[in-house]
């Protein structure tokens, strides 16, 4: 499976938007985008997974892996997923105590706005 992604600035903040399968085969796609997205000093990342129809291990890590770049680059990195499969695989494997998500952009917009 593909992996499709694209991006756009939303109050700031990069919003990054995979759709597909986000596996062992895609991961590398992510990273490469959000490492293009870094270095061109877009250090405030958000990952819109609502269009992602699935998550693997090797997506978690390339999810881990874009959160640790950005705050290198003092940036920050937050989450938004409203899709129940995918929110429990974070609480399966402790990753919703380390990420910061949020049920929808709009949640998100209220928190940035308080």
């Amino acid at each position: 499976m593909q992996l499709d992604i694209h991006s756009e600035v939303v109050h700031g903040h990069t919003v990054v938007v995979p759709r597909g399968e986000l596996d062992l085969v895609t991961q590398t796609e992510l990273k490469r985008f959000v490492n293009d997205l870094v270095v061109n000093g877009q250090v405030h990342l958000v990952i819109d997974l609502d269009q992602t129809t699935f998550l693997d291990s090797t997506g978690l890590g390339a999810l881990i892996s874009a959160r640790r770049q950005t705050h290198t680059f003092q940036g920050s990195f937050a989450i938004v997923c409203s899709q129940p499969r995918i929110l429990r695989l974070f609480k399966i494997v402790s990753l919703d105590k380390v990420f910061t998500i949020h049920a929808s952009r709009d949640e998100l917009a209220e928190e940035q706005l308080t």
